[in-house]
């Protein structure tokens, strides 16, 4: 082999490990932003079921101040 078939091999050696390392630091970024997607998805999730639960005594409460004028 010629030195310039050296060359020219390690040179797209070198370009294949620069692209390996550029697309591992991508995988770590969205690995990052699926994670925070997680939290503020769990957070959501969270808010709705308090809210779900404050609906529900509201629909209770407004039930029993209904029930009550019933009587009147």
């Amino acid at each position: 082999m010629s030195f310039e078939v050296l060359d020219q091999l390690e040179n797209k050696i070198k370009q294949t490990v620069e692209t390996i390392q550029l697309l591992q630091l991508e995988v770590e970024e969205l690995k990052e932003k699926n994670n925070k997607s997680q939290q503020e998805n769990d957070a959501l999730r969270g808010e709705n079921e308090q809210l779900r639960n404050e609906q529900q005594n509201i629909q209770e409460r407004l039930r029993s101040i209904i029930g009550m004028t019933d009587g009147i």
